[in-house]
């Protein structure tokens, strides 16, 4: 089964957040809000969506290129660095 499904309350949560943060910055276009204000709202949108696909991206290798039950050494460590990268570079 994909983790995708399994992780399906948490995934579902977190696009509905992102959904929020958009709909946020709509309103405020909509209304004609400061620039900064609506560019507070796009910060918040994209680290919504970011924090979104590191989650995707670090369950992937978790559970489909390293199983860390049985996966021990180098190829384990690899596997956290890269999850550390992508969690620093999203953040």
């Amino acid at each position: 089964m994909a983790h995708t499904v399994k992780e399906k309350t948490k995934l579902l949560n977190r696009v509905r957040r992102v959904r929020g943060q958009v709909e946020a910055l709509e309103r405020a276009i909509e209304n004609e809000k400061g620039c900064a204000e609506v560019l507070h709202l796009v910060v918040a949108a994209r680290g919504a969506m970011n924090s979104l696909m590191a989650e995707i991206i670090e369950d992937h290798i978790r559970i489909h290129v390293v199983d860390p039950d049985h996966e021990r050494g180098p190829r384990a460590r690899g596997a956290e660095e890269l999850i550390e990268i992508v969690q620093a570079y999203l953040k």
